[in-house]
């Protein structure tokens, strides 16, 4: 009979056994796709979607980088060419010739869960195909994107990130790829960020086809404002702020609306605005054209306008 504490070191070991057997499958099935992008100005990592050579990656990975070169795991270096990018998400599709390269397939986001195995790969600090593993801390975060608007639906881990992890996949233990590595926080212990595998999907559809994510917009420079108990109370508002407009741009579609510098926007289209965030939300590509209704504060009172917005320049 084996004594209680040698089986519960016989356990222990089993379960250890059972985690990194997870992890090496997942390892085997998934690293052959991901590859290393060197750039002038640096470099990342990138994942292998399709057998024909795309690859998705960060917007900032490649942007205003020069010349790509995509090294494979087998040592093969190749040039790769930008199909589009898209700085509010910080996601880029690469393309490298190719035929039946190996690739990797995207889970379904929303079932990823708080605590699940996470495993990172890719190439930090030039260290090529690395890998760290941890688990999903925290889902649904927002993070600033270089670009200045919110990304949302991120996933938070603590599988260790560094420089040249940037774009590389975060994996399932199942072998799919959750999200895309995209951040880390230096000062703090733990805390790196990835893009959802379903927001990827969707962008990398969009960039493929078109080059770019179409949004629109207004044409005003806000901030967000609280709106006082009493104004609120005298027009009968549900909210408690707002976007304060600090500028019109001339000849725009605000500025054709009528909307005014100290105005304060508080619905668009029907849907309620509390913040310069959320309005950026709604600004979708499907906007574009399509008269909406503006509500605002003017001199403390409730007013509606109708704005057509237009579609955004993407950032040169």
């Amino acid at each position: 009979m084996i004594p209680e504490r040698d089986r519960a070191q016989l356990d222990d070991g089993e379960f250890l056994d059972a985690y990194s057997q997870a992890v090496i499958r997942a390892v085997e099935v998934v690293g052959p796709a991901v590859v290393k992008i060197d750039a002038a100005r640096g470099g990342g990592s990138g994942v292998l979607f399709t057998p024909d050579g795309l690859i998705l990656t960060n917007s900032h990975v490649v942007d205003g980088a020069g010349p790509l070169t995509v090294v494979t795991p087998d040592g093969h270096s190749m040039r790769a060419d930008v199909v589009g990018q898209d700085a509010d998400t910080d996601l880029a599709v690469i393309r490298i010739d190719g035929t039946s390269l190996p690739w990797a397939s995207f889970s379904d986001s929303r079932g990823v869960r708080v605590g699940q195995v996470a495993i990172a790969i890719g190439n930090p600090y030039g260290f090529h195909h690395s890998v760290t593993t941890g688990v999903v801390s925290a889902l649904g975060r927002s993070l600033r994107s270089r670009s200045g608007r919110l990304m949302d639906d991120i996933i938070q881990t603590d599988a260790s990130l560094n420089p040249g992890n940037s774009g590389g996949p975060l994996v399932t233990t199942r072998g799919e790829v959750m999200g895309v590595n995209t951040a880390m926080i230096l000062p703090a212990q733990g805390l790196c960020f990835a893009i959802a595998s379903n927001t990827a999907r969707f962008v990398a559809a969009r960039l493929i086809r078109d080059g770019r994510i179409r949004r629109s917009y207004i044409g005003v420079a806000g901030q967000n404002v609280p709106i006082p108990r009493a104004v609120a109370r005298a027009n009968q508002l549900a909210v408690s702020s707002g976007v304060f407009v600090v500028s019109v741009e001339p000849d725009s579609p605000a500025a054709a609306a009528g909307l005014r510098d100290g105005d304060v926007v508080l619905a668009f289209a029907g849907e309620v605005v509390t913040g310069i965030d959320e309005l950026h939300r709604h600004l979708t590509g499907d906007r574009i054209g399509v008269p909406a209704a503006l509500t605002i504060l003017r001199a403390a009172e409730k007013r509606q306008l109708t704005v057509v917005p237009r579609e955004s320049k993407p950032l040169a």
